[in-house]
């Protein structure tokens, strides 16, 4: 070994908690730091320990196991370089993934914890700042739609999860000190607030999930007052965000807008999303169980959407993970791709500690819900923060 076993533990969870806190901010450090870790541990030696570590890790397995299927699928594709480009963006699966898992503790898991959050502050900060028009927008920021750091796209989801983190915190962590309790209190409410001074749908589906999330793991015991308090709930701050946010009140009425418009014009937002699985549908059907391949997909789909749909553009992905990963590598990639939340799901409800335990069941069924609208586990930011939370949440440290 080139490291003595507790120095590169300590390197490791250094890197690991800088990884956390960098990736709502920057994804240049973001990126150092996730795969500064993988360097390391792929040239400390130890090998024989570390293919054990894996190997007993169902998660591990299902993510390299995802991974290698998009890898067999250039086989049959005639777009190497496309196919290439996939590979490089689902990598984290092979290396991030299997290899954090390894490293990640559950001891330090509020050290992830508030790391994320306090960057998650920063990024929050930064919103305000431009909304309030005390700095000049940067980024991807406007007055309008105030999120600088990263598009409303990411933003929202990230925001979205750090209130379910805090409101756990709150409701379930019993040892909380009054300061702490106050300041997340605080938080969390301003949290609330920018969610609905920023443009990301799916993100706020995913807070309104996120709610119905927490109010059933609170009352585990009563199914019905679960369902009724959650509807309860969510009705009433949608309602009061319809009224007292026009941001959000602009973003309900466009998706009944470009709904009543998508006969006669589906060149709107939701109208392209409907165009694209559609279409992505009939591309389905002609290869239901290997696909096209793992580069084909944006050439495949050019050619029905000009049979289909002339006057819509054209796409690389179809702005749903599930059908890209069929239509891609058929049935038996999707069944992979779901085979890995299944792995997480089964590990999350055997285990003992109530924040694994809740957070664990969180995370996939929220990010399965988001990928409903877009391929989420493609870009830089939200598929970051699925391995990086995911490596501390289903570790077997």
């Amino acid at each position: 070994m080139i490291f003595h076993t507790s120095q590169i533990d300590k390197v490791y969870q250094y890197l690991l908690i800088g990884s956390i806190f960098f990736l709502p901010l920057t994804v240049l450090l973001n990126n150092v730091l996730i795969w500064t870790i993988v360097l390391i541990w792929l040239f400390s030696g130890d090998y024989v320990t570390k293919f054990q570590q894996i190997k007993k890790n169902k998660l591990a397995q299902a993510s390299i196991l995802f991974f290698s299927l998009h890898v067999v699928g250039l086989i049959w594709t005639e777009n190497i370089g496309w196919g290439v480009e996939i590979i490089r963006k689902m990598l984290p699966f092979l290396f991030v993934l299997p290899i954090f898992l390894t490293i990640a503790k559950k001891e330090n898991i509020n050290y992830y914890l508030y790391a994320f959050l306090f960057a998650i502050g920063v990024s929050e900060l930064c919103s305000y700042l431009v909304w309030l028009e005390l700095i000049a927008p940067f980024g991807n920021a406007t007055i309008s739609n105030p999120t600088p750091v990263m598009g409303h796209i990411s933003y929202n989801p990230f925001l979205a999860f750090a209130i379910y983190l805090v409101l756990h915190q709150l409701i379930f962590e019993k040892g909380m000190s009054k300061l702490l309790r106050t300041i997340l209190t605080f938080f969390v409410i301003s949290m609330i607030f920018n969610m609905f001074i920023t443009a990301g749908r799916a993100g706020q589906v995913m807070f309104f999930a996120s709610l119905a999330v927490l109010i059933f793991q609170f009352f585990r015991e009563s199914q019905i007052k679960a369902t009724i308090i959650s509807i309860l709930v969510i009705f009433a701050i949608g309602l009061a965000g319809y009224n007292y946010s026009p941001l959000f009140k602009n973003r309900i009425q466009q998706v009944s807008y470009d709904l009543a418009l998508l006969t006669t014009n589906p060149n709107t937002s939701i109208g392209h999303r409907i165009v694209f699985a559609s279409n992505t549908l009939e591309l389905i059907k002609d290869s239901p169980f290997i696909g096209v391949g793992t580069g084909d997909f944006p050439a495949e789909y050019s050619k029905v959407n000009i049979k289909n749909t002339p006057k819509v553009k054209s796409t690389v992905q179809p702005h749903n993970m599930y059908l890209f990963i069929q239509a891609q590598l058929g049935l038996i990639g999707l069944i992979s791709f779901l085979w890995i939340f299944y792995v997480q799901f089964k590990i999350a409800l055997t285990e003992k500690n109530q924040f694994i335990h809740h957070t664990g069941v969180a995370l996939p069924f929220l990010f399965l819900i988001i990928m409903l609208s877009d391929s989420y586990l493609l870009g830089h930011f939200t598929s970051n923060l699925f391995i990086l939370f995911s490596s501390f949440i289903y570790s077997r440290h």
